[in-house]
């Protein structure tokens, strides 16, 4: 089957292929009544506009570029459906990239949205390589960093301070009181803001009255098997161990699974806690303490950046950063 062109579109709409092309970028731009006439011949045919195309002969594509450290990482799913949902309405597409936390990996994919002419980009954290931040600052394009604070960003920036959220976990165990702390972490040679949240626990954990304060780092995945290895690790190190803090909620399920397993009760001999508040730390058994980050609210604030600067209020000093900054939830387990 031969592929709908915009000349099929415009011959059938009894308009000129520039008014199709106007359209398409602009349809505020065009008569009412012709864009209905386009509208219509656009659906008759099934006509797709090739974006590539569009972003070629107009300043910027319909596009944004979402740019994230892992697909399989609920915290960053929650806030890219957020943003594609509030995008859509503005008939923005999202064009999804995934690092797995390799700053070269970042780079490839920035040189590749670029191509593309985006309406903007978006990346993960404030840290990246020098070729990365030197291709954006010499680009146009609007860039939102999000889900960490704490510097100067490129552009603009949405999310909040991982050291403070370790902060909170270490004091809400010293509250508890809890001595002999812990947290558990994996992959935080690459994962910065993990490392962020455990230098954060152990500095409050320090400044308050705990007697040890450990990082244990596992140098895989953060999964719920991670979470057993680091406990065991954890109470080699620490062996009158009470309170621990993992750097996400499927390393706290692991630690939950394995306390079960070897028979230690939560929250009576270790008092445990999260981060993100995923779908089942309030359904496990015990329910989980965890630390939202409200992935949902950075999804909506970065939209609404994206779309500020899109139509000309682009927002400009201390109105580029947006905290959207965290919440402790206590549950069973603490």
């Amino acid at each position: 089957m031969q592929r709908v062109t915009m000349m099929d579109v415009a011959k059938l709409a009894q308009v000129s292929p520039s008014t199709v092309s106007l359209y398409l970028r602009k349809p505020e731009a065009v008569s009412p009544s012709a864009g209905q006439d386009i509208a219509r011949a656009i659906d008759d045919l099934g006509y797709v506009p090739n974006l590539v195309a569009g972003g070629l002969a107009a300043a910027s594509s319909k596009v944004v570029s979402i740019i994230v450290p892992s697909i399989r990482n609920a915290f960053f799913a929650e806030t890219v459906a957020t943003l594609q949902a509030e995008l859509a309405s503005e008939g923005l597409q999202v064009l999804l990239g995934h690092t797995d936390y390799g700053e070269n990996q970042e780079e490839a994919l920035v040189r590749t949205a670029l191509s593309w002419a985006p309406a903007a980009i978006v990346l993960t954290g404030l840290s990246h390589s020098l070729g990365t931040s030197k291709l954006l600052k010499a680009s146009r394009v609007p860039v939102i960093e999000m889900w960490e604070l704490g510097g100067e960003p490129l552009d603009m920036a949405v999310g909040f301070s991982h050291p403070q959220v370790g902060a909170s976990a270490a004091r809400h165990l010293l509250s508890k009181g809890r001595r002999n702390l812990a947290f558990l972490g994996a992959r935080m040679h690459e994962d910065h803001r993990a490392e962020q949240r455990a230098a954060g626990f152990a500095e409050a954990g320090k400044a308050g009255d705990a007697s040890i304060c450990e990082i244990v780092n596992h140098p895989g995945a953060a999964t719920v098997e991670a979470g057993a290895l680091l406990l065991n690790r954890a109470l080699q190190q620490v062996p009158d161990l009470d309170g621990v803090a993992c750097s996400n909620d499927l390393i706290a399920l692991g630690v939950l699974f394995e306390c079960q397993r070897t028979g230690i009760a939560i929250p009576e001999k270790i008092a445990l806690i999260g981060f993100g508040d995923l779908d089942f730390s309030a359904s496990c058994v015990p329910s989980l303490t965890t630390i939202r980050p409200s992935g949902d609210l950075i999804g909506k604030e970065v939209a609404r950046l994206i779309l500020d600067s899109i139509h000309g209020s682009r927002p400009e000093g201390a109105r580029r950063i947006v905290d959207t900054s965290h919440v402790l939830i206590e549950r069973r387990s603490t």
